[in-house]
């Protein structure tokens, strides 16, 4: 089956990443809207109309599903995009849930962009889940920026970073709540920063696992990933630079993958 993954920009490489690895023998697609990244600054009006562009680019190029591969995405347009087309359509999920089911009754902080955390989408998530006084909220921009220019580790990001997180007692969270893919570059700095106890969870699992269970498709495991095309806001990436950038990040999140 031809997949579509869509995202603002190179966090939904996290999730696609996680899909090629477990179901080799599909074709995949991943479209990018690089020309309108970052999501999370934009209005949920503006957001909705890259979404619904990205949507007319990717049924057209005949995919079978489509993952939203953006927690902001997901939590201004997958509803309008459910009802707008058939095809199956797996969102994202900040991993609160998951949080709660293994560390009950400890406090969870999610993390993601502004528009997610204002949203909603996570307001009634966290009603849904009875988490009113369990999970706090903290959205974190400017790691979208860091990570689309490929600045993954040094001492801007773990200055930013260690300044957000300061204000918080530690002891009393079980774990940290990855609530936009872009935010998976940065394991390995968030988990100098926080203490051991705390966890760092994301949903991509999760949105792979739902993908599967809407699709009916078969994992596997394969030492070559499968084929995948590259899209930039609709343009077919094939320029040597790019596609070696591209590489670059998934190259990142092969050493980010077993940091919890």
């Amino acid at each position: 089956m031809k997949l579509g993954f869509f995202d603002s920009g190179m966090g939904g490489l996290s999730v696609l990443h996680h899909a090629m690895k477990i179901l080799p023998r599909e074709e995949f697609i991943f479209f990018a809207d690089e020309d309108n990244v970052p999501y999370g600054t934009k209005t949920p009006e503006e957001v909705l109309g890259f979404v619904d562009e990205a949507f007319k680019f990717l049924t057209a190029q005949g995919v079978g599903a489509i993952v939203v591969a953006c927690n902001t995405a997901t939590s201004v347009a997958v509803g309008a995009m459910r009802e707008k087309y058939s095809l199956p359509i797996i969102g994202m999920e900040p991993a609160l849930k998951l949080a709660l089911d293994t560390f009950p009754n400890r406090k969870v902080l999610v993390t993601a962009t502004a528009i997610t955390i204002t949203g909603k989408k996570i307001r009634r998530l966290i009603k849904t889940l009875h988490a009113e006084d369990l999970a706090e909220l903290r959205a974190l921009p400017r790691l979208v920026e860091f990570a689309e220019r490929q600045e993954f580790k040094s001492a801007a990001v773990e200055g930013y970073l260690r300044g957000e997180l300061s204000a918080y007692d530690w002891e009393k969270f079980s774990s940290m709540v990855l609530g936009c893919t872009h935010f998976n570059y940065f394991k390995d700095t968030l988990r100098e920063i926080l203490p051991p106890h705390v966890k760092i969870l994301d949903g991509n699992a999760g949105t792979v696992n739902e993908l599967i269970r809407r699709t009916h498709l078969q994992p596997a495991r394969a030492e070559n990933l499968p084929p995948t095309k590259f899209f930039y806001s609709g343009r077919l990436v094939t320029d040597t630079a790019e596609l070696a950038r591209l590489e670059k990040f998934l190259k990142r999140l092969d050493e980010m993958e077993a940091i919890e």
